[in-house]
Parts: C-alpha cells; structure tokens; sequence
C-alpha cells in the first residue's frame, strides 16, 4: 500500500517515470503528485480515491509496494 511521499518518489524513481508521466496515468493532476511527494517520510495526507489511483497507476508500470514494518517499493518479479 502507497502511505509516505518518499516511498512515492522511489516508485517513480524505479521505473523511471517523471511526476508528469504518473499523474498522466493515474488521471491526477501533476500538483496533486507534488504534493504527496512533499509529505516526505510522513504519512500521505489527500483524497484516499486520489492515493489509490496513483498506487495503481505504479503497480500497472510494475511496482509492489511493502509494508513490512516500514513503506517501501521493490520493482516486480517478471513472470
């Protein structure tokens, strides 16, 4: 599950998509990828159907995301 900023950021960072390209393709605007990113190592404050559509929008470019005891985001296995 999507909860910090910076777990956002390395999302992106592993796939190598832009905050343009992420708010593209999970149909938000770019000031509202901004802004998750600003929280930081806190915890994402937004609209929840906002946080799980660019949650979606990452697993579909194949990223998981981790929560074992702290956020994190690991690139896919691919089958």
């Amino acid at each position: 599950m999507l909860t910090t900023g910076n777990q956002l950021k390395a999302a992106r960072a592993l796939v190598g998509m832009e905050q343009q390209e992420a708010a593209k393709a999970a149909g938000v605007h770019v000031n509202t990828i901004r802004s998750m990113e600003a929280a930081g190592a806190a915890p994402i404050a937004g609209r929840a159907q906002n946080v799980q559509a660019v949650q979606r929008a990452l697993e579909g470019a194949g990223i998981e995301f981790l929560n074992h005891g702290s956020p994190g985001v690991r690139l896919r296995a691919k089958q």
